[in-house]
């Protein structure tokens, strides 16, 4: 069968219809040894992507595994940010991404014209900006950072020296509060996920579950984080989970995360708390579930979508990551 590359671009994904007893976790095993492709994947990715996946991580341990991979092939099963870090910081190497309509609303929230026009009101400043961010924002930027190792990065300059974090707000005025940093100015972006965690739905759980423990991620909203037992990035969550004595938790992160915490600690209980009046019962990334096994299978299969960079903003948007990486080590 033949694939047209420009029927891809236009949907986003190879869309093509297969045996529905098609064994596809064994398909899949099969297509990357063949093609030695190996899958990384987010912890918010869907449980049954985790499970067939060879490594799975949060923001800065996939950056890190995507600069030492040994493969032929990345499928990254994650938002288009990452798949286009991975290749940024792997360029010979052919990377894929299931669903190129799997984007990031933190990502979206810093447009490349607004904030390249931002920058110009304060000159002299060094600019730290999430790995959430596309190539093109990486392209203009001093260094990156994750939730992981924010604090570190932007400790990592000068006290005197002037800093712009972006995109998100809500991080960017944790670590401002962590640091004591006043002169550091930050870009009003969000993530749609975190956003609507919704203190009355906390409070809520927490009256049903007096003896779970609140654990949030720095991208939740500043009334969230005051409640919060312990907050910290999506490995250091699933970190705390494991150490902690707790048997209850309110995970107040996108809920993916929880099937590696059942796995770590399948005798803990963790509630994953609605946004504000809806019944969808948690707070998911859209993004995130646009990629499925079917998507999965038919990618390795006819390695399409491929991301492509221009080699050039390659370049550019390679320094600031490596430099978090440097810091990181």
């Amino acid at each position: 069968m033949i694939i047209n590359v420009n029927s891809v671009d236009k949907i986003g994904f190879v869309d093509l219809d297969i045996d529905n007893n098609l064994d596809l976790p064994a398909e899949i095993k099969r297509l990357k040894k063949e093609k030695n492709a190996i899958i990384l994947a987010h912890y918010y990715q869907n449980s049954e992507i985790q499970d067939i996946a060879d490594f799975i991580g949060d923001s800065l341990a996939l950056s890190q595994k995507a600069e030492n991979i040994d493969a032929d092939i990345i499928l990254f099963a994650g938002v288009s940010f990452m798949a286009e870090t991975a290749k940024i910081l792997s360029p010979n190497k052919k990377v894929l991404i299931p669903d190129r309509n799997a984007g990031c609303s933190l990502a979206d929230s810093c447009k490349y014209d607004d904030f390249k026009f931002f920058l110009k009101k304060y000159n002299g400043y060094k600019v730290i900006t999430y790995v959430n961010t596309t190539a093109e924002i990486k392209s203009i930027s001093d260094i990156c950072c994750t939730s992981s190792n924010a604090v570190k990065i932007v400790n990592s300059i000068p006290k005197e020296q002037g800093v712009i974090f972006a995109p998100d707000r809500n991080l960017g005025n944790y670590i401002k509060s962590i640091t004591g940093r006043e002169n550091m100015v930050i870009w009003d972006g969000a993530c749609h996920v975190h956003e609507e965690f919704d203190l009355e739905e906390i409070l809520k759980i927490r009256s049903k579950y007096p003896k779970a423990k609140l654990i949030s991620h720095p991208e939740c909203k500043k009334h969230i984080l005051m409640i919060s037992d312990f907050i910290g990035s999506t490995a250091d969550l699933l970190s705390y989970t494991i150490k902690d004595g707790s048997n209850e938790f309110i995970v107040a992160t996108e809920p993916g995360i929880i099937h590696q915490m059942k796995k770590a600690s399948p005798d803990k209980v963790f509630i994953s708390p609605p946004p504000k009046a809806t019944n969808c019962g948690c707070n998911e990334c859209s993004f995130m579930k646009l990629i499925t096994l079917k998507k999965i299978y038919l990618t390795l299969k006819y390695e399409l979508p491929e991301v492509i960079i221009d080699e050039n903003l390659m370049n550019l948007a390679r320094l600031p990551i490596k430099r978090m990486l440097e810091i990181s080590k």
